[in-house]
Protein backbone atom coordinates (compact mmCIF):
# COMPACT_ATOMS: atom_id res chain seq x y z
CA UNK A 1 0.00 0.00 0.00
CA UNK A 2 1.14 3.03 -0.71
CA UNK A 3 1.84 6.18 1.57
CA UNK A 4 1.38 9.60 1.86
CA UNK A 5 4.74 11.14 2.93
CA UNK A 6 4.87 14.66 4.99
CA UNK A 7 8.91 16.18 4.30
CA UNK A 8 9.30 19.21 6.73
CA UNK A 9 11.69 22.14 6.12
CA UNK A 10 12.15 24.30 2.96
CA UNK A 11 15.55 23.66 1.55
CA UNK A 12 17.02 21.90 -0.78
CA UNK A 13 17.83 19.47 1.26
CA UNK A 14 13.49 18.72 1.92
CA UNK A 15 13.28 19.31 -2.24
CA UNK A 16 15.93 16.54 -3.14
CA UNK A 17 14.12 14.09 -0.20
CA UNK A 18 10.62 15.36 -1.58
CA UNK A 19 11.95 14.74 -5.19
CA UNK A 20 13.49 10.69 -4.64
CA UNK A 21 10.25 9.98 -2.84
CA UNK A 22 8.07 10.75 -5.56
CA UNK A 23 9.59 8.24 -7.54
CA UNK A 24 9.34 5.58 -5.38
CA UNK A 25 5.92 3.17 -5.69
CA UNK A 26 5.35 2.93 -1.88
CA UNK A 27 4.70 6.99 -1.74
CA UNK A 28 1.26 7.87 -2.74
CA UNK A 29 1.70 11.40 -2.13
CA UNK A 30 4.78 14.09 -0.74
CA UNK A 31 3.51 16.96 1.04
CA UNK A 32 6.16 19.66 1.88
CA UNK A 33 6.05 22.08 4.87
CA UNK A 34 6.49 24.81 4.34
CA UNK A 35 8.27 23.87 0.86
CA UNK A 36 9.71 26.42 -1.98
CA UNK A 37 9.06 27.01 -5.19
CA UNK A 38 10.49 23.87 -6.91
CA UNK A 39 8.30 21.61 -4.36
CA UNK A 40 5.19 23.64 -5.28
CA UNK A 41 2.82 21.59 -7.37
CA UNK A 42 5.50 19.15 -9.28
CA UNK A 43 3.60 15.98 -9.99
CA UNK A 44 2.99 13.85 -6.56
CA UNK A 45 4.68 16.37 -4.41
CA UNK A 46 3.40 19.38 -3.22
CA UNK A 47 3.81 22.05 -0.62
CA UNK A 48 1.62 22.63 2.75
CA UNK A 49 1.35 25.40 4.90
CA UNK A 50 0.83 23.98 7.77
CA UNK A 51 2.28 26.09 10.62
CA UNK A 52 5.28 23.28 11.30
CA UNK A 53 6.60 25.38 14.86
CA UNK A 54 3.58 23.82 16.28
CA UNK A 55 4.04 20.44 17.37
CA UNK A 56 0.35 19.78 17.94
CA UNK A 57 -0.70 20.90 14.83
CA UNK A 58 1.83 19.20 12.70
CA UNK A 59 0.26 15.72 14.83
CA UNK A 60 -3.10 16.70 13.95
CA UNK A 61 -2.33 17.51 9.96
CA UNK A 62 -0.74 14.41 10.10
CA UNK A 63 -3.74 12.05 11.29
CA UNK A 64 -5.98 14.06 9.06
CA UNK A 65 -4.45 13.61 5.82
CA UNK A 66 -2.89 9.72 6.51
CA UNK A 67 0.71 10.77 6.51
CA UNK A 68 2.30 7.40 7.06
CA UNK A 69 5.93 9.06 7.79
CA UNK A 70 7.32 12.17 8.46
CA UNK A 71 10.82 13.38 7.45
CA UNK A 72 12.33 16.31 9.39
CA UNK A 73 15.05 18.36 7.48
CA UNK A 74 15.06 21.62 9.51
CA UNK A 75 17.50 21.29 12.20
CA UNK A 76 16.30 23.75 14.54
CA UNK A 77 12.78 21.96 14.67
CA UNK A 78 15.17 18.44 15.20
CA UNK A 79 16.61 20.35 18.15
CA UNK A 80 12.98 21.73 19.36
CA UNK A 81 11.82 17.87 19.72
CA UNK A 82 9.51 17.93 17.09
CA UNK A 83 10.41 14.06 16.12
CA UNK A 84 10.30 13.10 20.08
CA UNK A 85 6.40 14.84 19.73
CA UNK A 86 5.48 13.62 16.64
CA UNK A 87 6.50 9.57 18.08
CA UNK A 88 4.91 10.63 21.21
CA UNK A 89 1.31 10.98 19.33
CA UNK A 90 1.93 7.53 17.50
CA UNK A 91 3.15 9.55 14.26
CA UNK A 92 6.19 7.42 12.50
CA UNK A 93 8.69 9.79 11.85
CA UNK A 94 12.48 9.44 10.67
CA UNK A 95 14.93 11.77 12.42
CA UNK A 96 17.19 12.55 15.46
CA UNK A 97 15.43 12.85 18.85
CA UNK A 98 15.77 16.34 20.60
CA UNK A 99 18.70 14.92 22.44
CA UNK A 100 20.73 13.45 19.12
CA UNK A 101 20.29 16.62 17.42
CA UNK A 102 22.64 18.60 19.31
CA UNK A 103 24.95 17.32 18.20
CA UNK A 104 24.46 19.63 15.05
CA UNK A 105 22.36 21.83 16.92
CA UNK A 106 24.67 23.17 20.12
CA UNK A 107 28.25 23.69 18.89
CA UNK A 108 29.79 23.12 22.67
CA UNK A 109 27.35 20.17 23.43
CA UNK A 110 29.30 18.64 20.14
CA UNK A 111 32.73 19.68 20.86
CA UNK A 112 32.22 18.39 24.66
CA UNK A 113 31.41 14.72 23.24
CA UNK A 114 33.89 14.75 20.43
CA UNK A 115 36.42 15.28 23.57
CA UNK A 116 35.16 12.92 25.94
CA UNK A 117 34.90 9.99 23.35
CA UNK A 118 38.31 10.47 22.41
CA UNK A 119 37.39 11.59 18.78
CA UNK A 120 39.83 13.93 17.24
CA UNK A 121 38.39 17.88 16.81
CA UNK A 122 40.23 21.08 16.52
CA UNK A 123 41.24 22.87 19.84
CA UNK A 124 38.10 24.65 21.60
CA UNK A 125 37.06 26.62 24.43
CA UNK A 126 33.35 28.13 24.83
CA UNK A 127 33.16 31.56 26.34
CA UNK A 128 30.28 33.67 27.83
CA UNK A 129 32.37 36.63 28.75
CA UNK A 130 33.42 38.90 25.43
CA UNK A 131 36.46 39.94 26.85
CA UNK A 132 37.79 36.37 27.57
CA UNK A 133 36.90 35.23 24.58
CA UNK A 134 39.01 37.60 22.94
CA UNK A 135 41.83 36.48 24.98
CA UNK A 136 42.10 33.39 23.02
CA UNK A 137 45.55 32.39 21.56
CA UNK A 138 44.86 30.11 18.61
CA UNK A 139 46.86 31.38 15.79
CA UNK A 140 44.04 30.91 13.57
CA UNK A 141 40.64 31.23 15.19
CA UNK A 142 36.57 29.81 14.03
CA UNK A 143 34.07 31.99 15.49
CA UNK A 144 30.72 30.21 16.46
CA UNK A 145 27.60 31.10 18.43
CA UNK A 146 26.45 27.87 20.74
CA UNK A 147 23.58 26.82 18.72
CA UNK A 148 25.32 28.02 15.16
CA UNK A 149 24.03 27.03 11.97
CA UNK A 150 26.67 26.48 9.48
CA UNK A 151 26.19 30.23 7.78
CA UNK A 152 26.94 31.89 11.79
CA UNK A 153 30.43 31.03 11.78
CA UNK A 154 33.31 33.25 11.21
CA UNK A 155 36.93 32.08 9.73
CA UNK A 156 38.99 34.92 11.12
CA UNK A 157 42.15 35.43 9.56
CA UNK A 158 43.31 37.64 12.72
CA UNK A 159 42.51 38.38 16.45
CA UNK A 160 41.10 41.47 15.81
CA UNK A 161 38.47 40.09 13.37
CA UNK A 162 37.78 37.38 15.72
CA UNK A 163 37.15 39.87 18.54
CA UNK A 164 34.52 41.35 15.95
CA UNK A 165 32.67 38.78 15.35
CA UNK A 166 32.33 38.09 18.97
CA UNK A 167 31.39 41.34 20.24
CA UNK A 168 28.50 40.71 17.11
CA UNK A 169 27.68 37.36 18.94
CA UNK A 170 27.78 37.96 22.68
CA UNK A 171 26.98 42.06 22.81
CA UNK A 172 24.87 42.58 19.83
CA UNK A 173 23.34 39.15 20.74
CA UNK A 174 23.05 38.20 17.11
CA UNK A 175 22.97 34.38 17.40
CA UNK A 176 23.13 33.57 21.23
CA UNK A 177 25.06 34.37 24.74
CA UNK A 178 27.77 31.62 24.35
CA UNK A 179 30.78 31.27 21.90
CA UNK A 180 32.91 28.90 20.83
CA UNK A 181 36.09 29.51 19.69
CA UNK A 182 38.07 26.85 17.90
CA UNK A 183 41.32 26.36 16.34
CA UNK A 184 41.14 26.71 12.43
CA UNK A 185 42.21 23.54 10.51
CA UNK A 186 43.75 23.55 7.22
CA UNK A 187 43.16 20.90 4.60
CA UNK A 188 40.20 19.67 2.52
CA UNK A 189 36.93 18.97 4.30
CA UNK A 190 34.18 16.15 3.03
CA UNK A 191 31.08 14.91 5.09
CA UNK A 192 30.57 11.04 5.48
CA UNK A 193 27.17 10.86 6.66
CA UNK A 194 25.44 7.23 7.76
CA UNK A 195 21.67 6.35 8.39
CA UNK A 196 21.33 4.93 11.59
CA UNK A 197 18.06 3.23 13.21
CA UNK A 198 20.32 2.62 16.36
CA UNK A 199 21.85 -1.14 15.37
CA UNK A 200 22.69 -0.95 11.96
CA UNK A 201 24.89 1.51 10.52
CA UNK A 202 24.46 2.52 6.67
CA UNK A 203 26.79 4.79 4.94
CA UNK A 204 26.95 7.39 2.08
CA UNK A 205 29.39 8.05 -0.21
CA UNK A 206 31.71 11.04 0.88
CA UNK A 207 30.46 14.53 -0.01
CA UNK A 208 32.19 18.55 -0.47
CA UNK A 209 30.42 21.14 -0.01
CA UNK A 210 31.09 24.38 -1.36
CA UNK A 211 30.95 26.42 1.90
CA UNK A 212 32.97 30.02 1.33
CA UNK A 213 31.19 32.54 -0.70
CA UNK A 214 34.04 33.40 -3.16
CA UNK A 215 36.24 31.65 -5.01
CA UNK A 216 39.88 29.89 -3.96
CA UNK A 217 37.66 29.20 -0.57
CA UNK A 218 37.87 32.98 0.24
CA UNK A 219 34.77 35.63 1.95
CA UNK A 220 32.43 34.62 4.33
CA UNK A 221 31.54 30.94 5.29
CA UNK A 222 27.71 30.61 4.13
CA UNK A 223 25.05 27.79 5.01
CA UNK A 224 26.08 25.42 1.61
CA UNK A 225 26.40 27.04 -1.80
CA UNK A 226 26.01 23.47 -3.23
CA UNK A 227 28.10 19.99 -2.89
CA UNK A 228 29.31 17.20 -4.99
CA UNK A 229 29.71 13.50 -4.75
CA UNK A 230 31.84 11.43 -5.16
CA UNK A 231 35.23 13.66 -4.14
CA UNK A 232 38.34 12.71 -5.63
CA UNK A 233 40.27 12.96 -2.40
CA UNK A 234 38.85 9.47 -0.82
Amino acid sequence: MADRVLVIGSGGREHALAWKLAQSPHVKHVFVAPGNAGTADNGKITNSAVLVSNHTIVTQFCKDHNIGLVLVGQEALLAAGIVDDLRAAGVRCFGPSAKAAQLAANTSFAKAFLDRHGIPTARWKSFTNPQEACSTDFPARVVRARGAARKEVTIAASKEEACRAVQEIMQDRMFGEMVVIEELLQGEELSCLCFTDGVTVASMPPAQAHKRLLDGDQGPNTGGMGAYCPVPQV
